[in-house]
Order: structure tokens, then sequence, then C-alpha cells
């Protein structure tokens, strides 16, 4: 863990003080890179002009917590980070039910947008002056003040569906016509619906609906699962990135517990989530080559990143969800015998990554699709708070792991690649930087590693209240999983924010302007996750009738089928 500046965490002091001595209400530090302020929400909306202008401030996200069982009120805290600093920087404001309000801080951070709109929709705390006070999260026809993370809602509670409910979506601006995409496209594996506002050929506007598919993970984490179920739960977030979203969870329990993973199972952890960006940047850039017609890059990438897979099943069990982590470390070794097959397998992908890098470079017919296509600028990147390789391909140098160092980056140190052009062949020429950069972190983890144990022995329950903040770069970017923990051997609040969340806001940037044949690549090249579909609706082809499976029948029907000797 790298050293705090400690003039820079008097300085921040000094500064939220400044707003009066009623407005800061107290000021801890939870752990050395940890900084946490509670003010009054009347000075919220200036200490973050403060910080975002005289900090250079970086937001990250905002969490809604209902704290009416332990003080009464609704508490909205907005989370910072101080990137060279390596500090993160916590604004807490308590909200009283009677007025179950906030200022809005978009104006100042565009990037705030959703995540005001999520804890309205959460929590029923309404971000006053926000600029688009529509639905986020929640489904089109779900009833009015019924708020889904207050400690009073039940986990599965199902709301009577409300018909003939249409999403709000804008109207296009005058002269312009409606180009739908979604909910369900081609090159999108998963459901998120696009207006695109175009006069002729010419994209001049958008709008979008997502969040079909909440699952309600985070109410799991706070009331049903305990401690150390929720790294099963967080691993399914992503199909992609599960180990990623596992080891941040650990992580933040880890802080605020004052627990210590042994150095081993930091190493394990370092190699685990770097074979994941492995086969996670190959995987993408096969989809990429897909959307824009050029299909012997799908079926080279998805061919040479079927050994890492394969290596992964050999390590854990498991091509994917890997079921690894466990707080304090983690369940299951990495034997020294697989390390030869490793290096040996290393070293066949990465000669066969520099070919695909030669190859994709050399060529002029993807390269005329991708440059000057989807430009994200520096500026705007920075004001929407865009993270990973879309940042970086706008000349945005972030990177958690070097950062907020965490697992064994601090002694296994990543290079950062980072392009300026901000258009969709600098997002390419990053993720196969970072693939070829994330072979060379596995072989050095693998012999730097350490003996010893992979789990650390944790004899004291773990105390309510404290706070934990944890950040773990995933493929895609930062991902962040705060924990507040609770009694019953659960958080109390569990937050996650996934790297796709902040980077979708950037689209609207990104396709102003365009040709509309450019929207696809446009968005496949933010390698945007949305969750897994949860329901299914079929037609009759004889009837030509419409039904609507739920998840009891759609087991009834699986379980059937497998009794009777499988699906035919």
């Amino acid at each position: 863990m790298s050293a705090i500046d400690q003039a820079t965490v008097t300085r921040l002091k000094e500064a939220v003080a400044a707003h009066g001595d009623r407005a800061l209400l107290s000021t801890t530090q939870p752990h050395a890179d940890t900084l946490r302020f509670a003010i009054e929400k009347t000075a919220m909306r200036s200490v973050v002009v403060e910080l975002v202008n005289n900090f250079q401030a970086r937001f990250l996200i905002s969490v809604g917590t209902d704290k009416r069982p332990l003080t009464g009120d609704f508490a909205i805290l907005h989370l910072f980070s101080l990137d060279r600093e390596h500090l993160y920087v916590l604004l807490e404001s308590p909200v009283s039910e009677k007025d179950p309000t906030i200022e809005s801080i978009t104006e100042v951070i565009p990037g705030a947008n959703w995540a005001e709109r999520e804890f309205r929709d959460a929590i029923g705390v309404h971000p006053d002056g926000h600029p688009d006070p529509r639905r986020l999260l929640l489904a089109d026809d779900w009833p009015e003040d019924v708020f889904p993370l207050r400690k009073d809602f039940p986990y599965n509670y199902q709301p009577p569906r409300a018909e003939n409910v249409r999403p709000q979506m804008r109207e296009p601006p005058a002269g312009a016509s409606v180009m739908p995409i979604g909910p369900f496209f081609p090159v999108l594996e998963e459901p998120a619906y696009w207006r695109m506002f175009v006069e002729g050929e010419t994209v001049v506007g958008c709008d979008t609906r997502l969040f079909y598919n909440h699952r309600g993970i985070e109410k799991l984490g706070d009331s049903v699962l305990t401690y150390n179920e929720i790294p099963y739960l967080a691993e399914r977030i992503c199909g992609i990135c599960g180990f990623i979203h596992s080891t941040c969870y650990c992580q933040a329990l880890e802080k605020a517990a004052g627990i210590d993973a042994p150095r081993r199972a930091r190493y394990i952890r370092t190699i685990m989530l770097e074979l994941e960006r492995i086969h996670s940047h190959l995987l993408w850039l096969g989809i990429a080559g897909h959307i824009i017609g050029f299909e012997t890059v799908l079926m080279q990438t998805w061919r040479i990143r079927e050994p890492v897979m394969w290596l992964c099943e050999e390590i854990s069990g498991n091509r994917k969800t890997y079921g690894m982590n466990t707080v304090g470390g983690l369940r299951r070794d990495l034997p020294d015998q697989i390390k030869p097959r490793l290096f040996e397998t290393l070293a066949e992908v990465e000669k066969e990554v520099i070919a695909v890098r030669n190859a994709v470079i050399g060529d002029t017919t993807l390269q005329a699709r991708t440059r000057g296509v989807g430009v994200l600028t520096n500026e705007w990147a920075k004001k929407i708070c865009v993270v990973g390789p879309p940042a970086r391909a706008s000349g945005v140098a972030i990177d958690a792991r070097i950062d907020h160092p965490y697992a064994a980056y601090d002694e296994v140190p990543p290079r950062i690649a980072t392009q300026e052009a901000g258009d969709t062949w600098a997002r390419v020429l990053v993720r196969v930087a970072e693939l070829l950069e994330s072979i060379r972190l596995v072989r050095e983890a693998l012999s730097a590693m350490p003996p010893g144990p992979i789990c650390a022995e944790i004899k004291e329950e773990i105390s309510p209240g404290r706070v934990g903040v944890s950040v773990v770069e995933a493929p895609r970017g930062e991902a962040i999983h705060f924990v507040l923990t609770g009694g019953d051997n659960r958080p109390y609040r569990w937050r996650v924010r996934a790297p796709t969340y902040p980077n979708l806001q950037a689209m609207p940037a990104m396709v102003a302007g365009a040709n509309i044949a450019d929207v696809p690549i446009t968005l496949g090249s933010l390698d945007p996750c949305f969750s897994c579909t949860e329901r299914l609706e079929t037609v009759d082809r004889t009837t030509n009738k419409v039904r609507v499976y739920s998840r009891a029948e759609l087991l009834e029907i699986s379980r059937k089928r497998a009794h009777d000797g499988g699906v035919r």
C-alpha cells in the first residue's frame, strides 16, 4: 500500500471545515487510504465543488442507505478518488425522513447522473435540481412510493404488474426521426433500448432505457446472505468478470474488518485477475471484429482464448465462476505442478496475440471502420467519469492497480497503456497492449509467488458500523464495492458499481454527429456488459399467443426434461 500524503489529508480537512463548524459534523479516517466526512446536506454541493476544482477529485459512485433503524434517517454518501494521492474521500450527509431531499451534484459532475437517480429509486431520497429526474433502475410499472432498498421492504416482494405502461423517453429534435436499437439487437448479447435521433444518416442525439434485468443482488446481500456466502453471488454479477467482483467484495470486507489476506493469496488473486483480463480482452476483440464483419478476427481470437479458459478450469475446476475467493483469502491454492503448464500456455498465447496484433494494426479496412469513429474527448471522458480502456484511450491515465494498489500489484506493478485520439481505434490499441501486459504480469507473479497459507484465520466476529471500500481494475475498468458492516453476520449495506455503469453514460457524446452505421461498433467499443436475462417469453407457433414463463415454471420444465433423459 502506497504511503498517504498527510499534508493532503490536512488540506482536505481544512477545506471541508471552511464551510462552517455547523456544516462539518465529524471527520474520521477509518483506514490509511480512506477519509470520511459527515456534513450537513446543505453543504454537500459546495463541498463537492471544492473537491473537484481544488483537489481534482474524481467521482466514483453514490451510496444511498436506509439508516432509520440505526439513526432515524437516511444517509447519502458520495465516494471520490484522489488518484495521485491514493486516497478515497467519502462525503456523507444525513437526510431526514420528513424531508427526503438533497441537492443534486449532477450539474457539477455529469457522471453522477445515474448514481443520483438510482438512490432516488432505491431509497426515496430525491436529488433536487437533477436535470433528468426520470426513473433509472426500477421498472416503468413499479408502484410509486415503494423503495426496494429500504429496510422495511421484503427482499422477495413482487409488486403487481401494471398494464399499458410505456417507458418515459425523450422526443427527438424537430425534423429528426427515431431509429430504435433494441431492446434485443444482433450485436448486443443482452437487452438495452437505444433511441437514435437521426437526420438522414447522421445521429443528432439519442436516449436510452436500460436496467431491464435488475436482479436485486444488493438487496440479497444485506438481507438474506451472510458474509461468506456473498462472494459466490458477487461472482455472478458478471459472466466474464466474476473473479473481479468476488475479489473486490472480499477486499472491501477485509478492509472493514481489519483482516489481512496472506501474501500468497494476494499473488494468486493477481494471477487469476490477469488471466480473466486476458480471456476477456480476447473475447472483446473477437466480438468487435464480428460487429464490423471481420469474422476472421472473431474466429482467431476465440481460438486463442480457449487454452486460457482450460488453464482456469485446471486451477479452479471451472472455466468461469471459479469459487476460489473467501473472506480472508482463498479456498483453493494454485498447485506448483501447474506452473510449467501456465508458462508454456502463456508463451503460446503471447506468440499468437502478437500475430493478431500485427495483422489488425496493418489492416486498412479495419482502420477505416474505427479511426475517427466514436470519439470521446479527454474533457468529456473526465466529466462523465469514464473508466478503463475507454478512459485510457482518451488520455485519462487512470488504473486502479496503480492508483489504489491491491492484491500483489504493489509488488508486481502494471505498465499503463494510453492513447490520445479517443476513438474506437484507440480503444482497440489500448486493449491489445493490455493483453500483452497481462501476460507479463502473470509470468512475474508466478515467478515471485511466495509460499505460505492462503487464508487468514478470523478469530473474532466482525463488528457492525465499519466501512470498507475496494476498487479492482476489471477488463472494462474499475469495479467498486462499498461495504458497511452490520449484525447477523451480514452487511448492513453492500453497494456495487460495475465499470459499464459510468461508461455507458458516455454514449450520447460518442455518437453525436456520427453515421448511424457506426453506432454498433461505437457501443461495442465500450465492451458493455449488462446483466443476464432472468425471464423469457415464448410464442406458440400454432396459436401465435405469447406466454411469459415464471422462474418456477422454467425450473420445473428443466427438471422434467432432465428426468426424461435430457432436452430433445
